[in-house]
């Protein structure tokens, strides 16, 4: 699947978790999916206990973060 066709899984309707990015209309937003990622949930483990998860969503969410991450510089905030 290309990276085109994994973002296209990803969703932003106003009226689903407050308009954030979500895996294909569900109330699953990105940010929690890379949440589980990173932490100690293999992908076996998420999809067991999230069924309405497909592999292609998680890889979803990475190509999604991946762009996100795709800035020129990033300027610290000073406070």
């Amino acid at each position: 699947m290309s990276t085109e066709e994994l973002l296209s899984r990803i969703t932003v309707d106003p009226n689903i978790c407050h308009g954030k990015p979500c895996i294909r209309g569900l109330r699953y937003p990105v940010e929690w999916v890379l949440e589980l990622l990173s932490g100690d949930m293999s992908e076996a483990q998420i999809l067991t206990d999230y069924p309405d998860l497909e592999r292609e969503d998680l890889r979803a969410s990475c190509a999604f973060g991946a762009r996100l991450s795709r800035v020129q510089r990033i300027d610290p905030v000073l406070g």
